[in-house]
Formats: C-alpha cells, structure tokens, sequence
C-alpha cells in the first residue's frame, strides 16, 4: 500500500513495534515524525523525531504544534504497572493509565483538529485484557479501556477514524528482560496459539497499516495476537 503524501505521528518511546511502524509507513511514502520520551535513541533515516511524554499535556500539545496538519496518529505507550493487587503502588497504577487511556485522549485533543480530510488514529490495546491473568489486573483493565476508548473516539471525533490494535505475544524486544525465560515463554506461546507461533513486529505493523489505509473501517478492534486470547 502507498502512503505517499501522507504524514504519520508515531508515538512509542523505544518500541520495537513503534519503530517497525514508523519505518514501514517511512517506506510507503509517507512523511513520519517518531515520539517519545527519549527519540534520540530512534536514529532510523529520513524519520523526524520530537519529544512526547503522555504523562505532560504541555509536551502533547506541544508535539501536536511542531507536526501540523497530519493524517494518521498511532500511539503505543505503555507502563506497565503488575504485580499483586494488594501490593500495587498508586503513582504506578496512575503512570499505566496515562500512557494507555489519559494520554490518548489528551493526544486526541491536540491533534483531532490538525486532522486532514481522511484522517484516523490508531490506538494500542492488548490481549490481557481478553485473558486477564494474576499480577495482571491493571494491564487488563488498561488495555480493556482503551478498546472502549477507540469506540468512544470513533463517534465523537466522526468522520475522523480510530481503532486499536490489540497484538498478543510479539518477539519486540519488550521479553528480553526474561533472560533464558523468554525462550520459555515464546515455546509455550507457540504451543498453545491457534497459529503456532509468536508475532512479529511486522505483523503488527502490517495490521496497523491496513487499519490506516482502509477508509471504511472504524471504531474496531483488530487483535493480532495469533488468536492468543483464544487459547
């Protein structure tokens, strides 16, 4: 697909998800600016890269001013905040849900009226939410508002489109803090998945893409997750 013309936000710190993206709409044609908390470290050529902290509307409004007028906006952020119920410590709790549903709606906010014609946003939720699991509560509870939240936007925003994505276990780089249990994991991911295997960036990013492209869709949740909240 072509996204020649088109200019993209990408918001996702280090994500090895976010990166894929903005390097294959970057290769599609389209003009990219890639954020985060520290863009220094995304050194891909020919994407710009700004400062954005979900967590600070001034740097949100501030990133909607130095990209302009803009087709898509995906956003990707994540702090996770796990563990036991009874242990959890708010300020983390707090950090989760702005990088996956305050921040969102503030970048909403900043960027729907910087929208062009044919315009959409791309929200990212996850496949805890569908298969909550202990130490998990609010990873699932984040996650299952923002597939709420991009129902919510679709109508509000009307005729600007917005979806989420929801990938399940994806090989991002995001496990590696597993050491020799990561291995692990992915093993008995492909095990039980439908599609016998783990994901991929670029799974991820061609999903994405497609919601972005395809100008009859919104309002949905795509889940590429391997049919992982199936198993």
């Amino acid at each position: 697909m072509s996204f020649e013309g088109k200019r993209f936000v990408v918001v996702g710190g280090g994500s090895g998800i976010a990166r894929r993206i903005a390097v294959d709409a970057h290769a599609a044609g389209a003009e990219v600016l890639f954020a985060g908390r520290s863009p220094a470290e995304f050194t891909e050529p020919g994407v710009r890269t700004a400062v954005a902290d979900l967590g600070d509307e001034a740097s949100l409004k501030a990133l909607a001013e130095t990209a302009g007028e803009v087709d898509h906006l995906v956003t990707l952020a994540a702090a996770p905040a796990n563990g036991p119920v009874t242990e959890l410590d708010r300020d983390a709790v707090t950090r989760a849900f702005e990088a996956k549903v305050i921040g969102p709606i503030l970048l909403a906010k900043h960027f729907a009226p910087r929208m062009r014609d044919g315009g959409s946003i791309v929200l990212f939720s996850g496949v805890a939410a569908w298969r909550p699991a202990p130490e998990r509560t609010v990873m699932a509870t984040a996650n299952g508002a923002v597939a709420f939240l991009s129902q919510a936007l679709a109508v509000d925003l009307a005729p600007i489109r917005v979806n989420a994505v929801s990938p399940g276990i994806v090989d991002s780089g995001a496990w590696d803090r597993l050491g020799d249990g990561k291995a692990e994991l992915f093993a008995r991911t492909a095990e039980t998945n439908p599609a016998r295997r783990v994901g991929h960036p670029a799974d991820v990013s061609a999903a994405t893409l497609q919601l972005l492209a395809n100008p009859f869709i919104t309002g949905t949740v795509l889940h590429v997750d391997g049919g992982g909240r199936l198993a």
